[in-house]
């Protein structure tokens, strides 16, 4: 019963000034909503980026030629380089932290190759590649496989597909798994179909690729045992800057190449730019947080204010209540109580407006056809621990905007307070 009274008040209290308590509390409603809105698109834009690059390595080093620039043991500047398998062993056997050396082929970067099956045809990405590719892109196979050593080994004229180029090519076929279609003129046998999970653009130009053994490619390139760049990837436990560098001074010393020529072999590290980009969803979910804590901090303050007024219009109630004694403990925890109503309130109206918005939000998304949605922006969304740590600094606050106008009206005097007009 105490308690029921003790809220009771409470809740009057509110109630007798309304005004006052709707306008503190829109500060604490608006912090947290934004706190939420901003957590929820952050994340789905993290998400987004993220899942546009699918599965693809965070842990790759790409390799691959120029021309040189220097003079160099004899040779002139303007040197074109070519790679070749034997390139592979230096990679795997000298490097330490390699964990896989993938060799590939192709007939240039962004290059495409006329693909036909009976009067249909269309341009698509080919290339010569090996098994451990899967490792570096891990697609997710559909039916059939992904090349084997065998198929290397025996010079086997298979492929494997994307789904687009199953649609364009095998679009009126169950399945595409055992029929033959051509490139440039020669059939190969698709033993396998293939998805990215990547999204927007990256996903387009995976799922339109066709995979060939390149000991196949290669003959048919006349490209003898040339490989046009190299995939490394790189052990956890070794700094992928450090791998760089000790494969790029090999590679130029087998191919005889001047070590500070920038221009005769070339790399790119994909863990740095990962890196950068956990960098920057760090640097947005931070900021998130600190615009959110910092506008419920500002309407936490209003609500001490205002108690503070609140305080000083009821002194002679607390005057009165501590001369028939009433203790300091039950007075803190009233005031206090008020604080954490107040703020309770108005922050959890934030919250199911802030989780209101992004509900809207993911319906909105899910309503545009993928070709149409944001390339880099999943559906936004907020996980549930992000949620109760809002909850948790919601009621901190709450119980800190209170303690400063408790601890005031516990200061005042029974005597004053009876003489307080």
């Amino acid at each position: 019963m105490r308690t029921l009274d003790r809220w009771s008040e409470v809740f009057e209290t509110l109630r007798r000034n309304k005004l006052r308590t709707f306008l503190t509390a829109c500060g604490v409603f608006w912090g947290v909503f934004m706190l939420v809105v901003m957590l929820g698109f952050g994340q789905g834009l993290q998400s987004g980026v993220m899942g546009s690059l699918g599965r693809f390595a965070k842990n790759a080093i790409y390799i691959w030629t120029g021309t040189t620039t220097k003079p160099y043991k004899g040779h002139g500047p303007n040197r074109p380089i070519k790679l070749s398998y034997a390139d592979t062993a230096i990679l795997r056997d000298k490097v330490r932290g390699v964990t896989v050396v993938a060799p590939r082929s192709n007939n240039g970067w962004g290059s495409t190759t006329q693909v036909s099956r009976g009067e249909k045809s269309e341009a698509f990405g080919v290339s010569g590649d090996i098994p451990e590719f899967l490792q570096v892109e891990a697609l997710l196979i559909d039916q059939g496989r992904f090349l084997n050593p065998r198929d290397l080994d025996e010079l086997r004229k298979v492929a494997v597909i994307g789904q687009r180029v199953q649609d364009v090519l095998f679009a009126d076929e169950v399945s595409p798994l055992g029929k033959e279609l051509k490139i440039k003129g020669i059939s190969f046998t698709v033993i396998g179909v293939f998805h990215s999970e990547s999204n927007g653009g990256r996903a387009d130009f995976m799922n339109g690729r066709v995979f060939t053994p390149r000991t196949t490619f290669n003959r048919m390139n006349g490209k003898l045992d040339q490989v046009d760049y190299f995939t490394v990837l790189v052990d956890s436990k070794r700094s992928s800057s450090e791998v760089e560098k000790e494969a790029l001074a090999l590679l130029r010393a087998q191919h005889q190449i001047h070590p500070d020529d920038p221009g005769g072999i070339e790399s790119y590290n994909s863990e740095k730019d990962f890196s950068r980009l956990s960098d920057l969803f760090l640097g947005i979910a931070t900021l998130s947080w600190v615009v959110g804590v910092m506008t419920l901090l500002a309407g936490a303050i209003g609500v001490s204010n205002i108690l503070m007024i609140s305080i000083n219009e009821r002194t002679k109630e607390f005057g009165i209540r501590k001369a028939i004694g009433a203790t300091p403990a039950s007075i803190i925890t009233q005031v206090v109580e008020e604080a954490i109503l107040l703020t309770g309130l108005s922050g959890g109206l934030g919250l199911c407006a802030g989780v209101g918005v992004l509900a809207a939000a993911q319906k909105v998304f899910a309503m545009l056809p993928k070709s149409q949605g944001p390339q880099f922006f999943a559906p936004p969304d907020l996980d549930l621990g992000k949620a109760l740590v809002a909850v948790a600094i919601l009621i901190v606050a709450g119980a800190l905007s209170g303690l400063a106008p408790a601890r005031t009206a516990v200061a005042i005097k029974p005597t004053a307070a009876l003489a307080h007009d």
